[in-house]
């Protein structure tokens, strides 16, 4: 099979209205290796979809040319419903209006179901312990009956991502340079991916709470293998990482011309497609736990003055930005100081230039974890 483009429809959450998934497929069904990548599940979140739009131009080349190895599959919009939301003329993108929060949170885990329709059929051989919990996974996701359009979203974006031996979630945040989130099974095994995306930084950890997409995916194989065991091997089958690509405002063909490529390359590397992918470039990428990431909050609302620019080295203490109230009647008492509690150098900050008391103002990537970095790790 060359390519199928597979238009998926999403019940109506009013009279009137429809949504659809348009899924590319490239690949005999169930080859191996099978990759899955999605772009946008924070619908307001652009630069991946330009990025899709790119790797699809190579793929369908690739597929002229006879040189898929294993199964592709993409998804280059991840949420129509988020991208179908406006307010007065803003796009909300992040979070679901009628009522379902973020849109990368919250996703269905099905371990426990996965353990136990598995029991008692696991043997002493890896690979067949894999092909037996992948069958699961898809079985266990399959029977869950959507309660509205945006679990109907979900379940359908996962039943096609659940089994895949690579799940890449593309994103981008608000001002940025390019990094990974990636569990710490992982790791180093997704240095070669930080390689082709140029990525500064991979922020690894085994759970940073919150069930997001990627988590979901590849976590299931370390819970199974912890659950069962060294006499019942489960190997971690699932390479899963979530893309931040720069910033929002980052969309021009020739950076998503690049890191299309820089993708193309990696599922080459990986077998997915036949070819010479040519040397791993040299990569800027340093590794660090994702509890060492100094999440920088606003103690304040005003207008935020940044004073710290994307990679600037910084030391604990120092200070990234100013807050300023404008109601305040004395402009000599207006300003707030906002230092970082981390050694470490800009990852992000914030693109609204007014900020609301608990809002993120901007990620120092340090070295050693934050006493306080522990459980749900994830900004809402």
């Amino acid at each position: 099979m060359a390519k199928v483009i597979e238009r998926i429809a999403l019940p109506g959450s009013a009279s009137g209205t429809a949504h659809e998934l348009v899924v590319h497929r490239y690949g005999s069904p169930g080859a191996r290796p099978k990759a899955y990548l999605q772009a946008s599940i924070h619908a307001d979140e652009t630069p991946p979809m330009l990025v899709l739009h790119h790797l699809l131009r190579f793929l369908d080349e690739a597929a002229r040319d006879g040189t898929i190895r294993g199964e592709i599959v993409v998804v280059p919009v991840a949420n129509p419903i988020g991208l179908s939301q406006e307010v007065m003329g803003m796009h909300i993108g992040r979070s679901d209006l009628a009522g379902g929060g973020n849109f990368n949170r919250q996703w269905p885990d099905v371990t426990d179901r996965v353990a136990a329709a598995i029991a008692g059929a696991l043997g002493p051989e890896a690979g067949a312990n894999a092909a037996l919990i992948r069958h699961a996974l898809a079985q266990a996701v399959a029977a869950i009956e959507p309660a509205n359009s945006l679990a109907a979203m979900r379940l359908s974006l996962l039943a096609r991502a659940i089994d895949a031996d690579i799940v890449l979630d593309l994103h981008s945040d608000q001002e940025a340079l390019p990094h990974l989130f990636i569990g710490t099974p992982n790791w180093p095994a997704g240095s070669d991916l930080a390689a082709e995306l140029q990525s500064r930084a991979a922020l690894f950890t085994h759970d940073p709470g919150g069930q997001a997409f990627e988590d979901i995916c590849a976590l299931a194989w370390h819970k199974l293998g912890a659950r069962f065991g060294p006499t019942h091997p489960v190997p971690q089958a699932c390479l899963a990482a979530t893309i931040e690509l720069r910033g929002k405002a980052d969309v021009s063909d020739a950076l998503a011309a690049r890191d299309a490529q820089g993708l193309f390359r990696f599922l080459t590397r990986r077998g997915v497609l036949a070819g010479d992918p040519g040397p791993l470039p040299d990569s800027p990428c340093e590794a660090v736990p994702f509890e060492a990431v100094d999440v920088v909050r606003a103690p304040r609302a005003g207008v935020l003055v940044h004073r710290a620019s994307l990679g600037d080295q910084l030391t604990a203490g120092d200070v990234l930005a100013d807050i300023v109230d404008p109601t305040a009647e004395d402009p000599r008492g207006a300003r707030t100081s906002v230092a970082t509690r981390a050694t470490g150098w800009v990852l992000a900050r914030r693109a609204d230039r007014y900020v609301r008391l608990g809002q993120v103002v901007a990620k120092v990537v340090g070295r050693t974890p934050l006493p306080d970095r522990t459980g749900h790790l994830l900004e809402d």
